[in-house]
């Protein structure tokens, strides 16, 4: 028995609704992703060049897999205006197995 190709949500933010849109479409477009979740209203407080920032953001949510998250990963940095990105990935551990195996075959780099 083998063993299913892990599935993945990354997270990113983008400062504006185009940037997000732009990205959600190129990491679906290329198989980098099975679904982006795209949440307007995000409100984010942090430190960045030793300055206190607050800025609206739109959260990204990505849905891939272990396989191709190294990719996700490279094509959001070099779609992303930030200077560093934020990129964290969460492990799924459990789901609807349909919608899991769904995820797998929309980000298989060639369609069967």
């Amino acid at each position: 028995m083998s063993i299913a190709d892990p599935v993945f949500i990354l997270f990113t933010t983008c400062p504006d609704a185009a940037t997000a849109a732009r990205l959600a479409r190129a990491l679906v477009e290329e198989r980098l992703a099975a679904c982006v979740t795209r949440l307007d209203a995000a409100h984010a407080t942090y430190r960045w060049h030793g300055e206190i920032c607050e800025d609206h953001e739109v959260q990204l949510l990505i849905k891939t897999t272990g396989s191709r998250l190294d990719a996700a990963i490279a094509r959001v940095q070099a779609l992303h205006p930030y200077e560093l990105p934020e990129c964290i990935a969460v492990e799924t551990r459990a789901g609807l197995p349909a919608y899991l195996d769904w995820i797998r075959a929309q980000t298989r780099e060639e369609i069967d």
